[in-house]
């Protein structure tokens, strides 16, 4: 039996997804970016920077929103 996802486990998953909307925002103003003052600015690198991180946390938050993760409850005496 599939346990339903939390409320915190559903809000990591559409975290993943807006992170990689952003990433593909940032990787697209990176290509105007580099056309117009080239790659040797801050700016470029900082969009750069910017693509890997909200990849990388996509990645990161998707897994999570998708595990199974344990219930920590504690037992209850009165319901044995």
């Amino acid at each position: 039996m599939k346990q339903p996802k939390g409320f915190l486990q559903t809000v990591s998953r559409w975290s993943g997804v807006a992170s990689f909307v952003m990433a593909v925002i940032c990787g697209v103003l990176l290509y105007f970016k580099v056309q117009e003052i080239g790659m040797g600015n801050p700016v470029s690198a900082s969009l750069l920077a910017s693509v890997f991180f909200f990849i990388f946390m996509g990645i990161l938050l998707s897994i999570i929103g998708r595990s199974n993760l344990p219930s920590f409850r504690f037992d209850d005496p009165e319901d044995k």
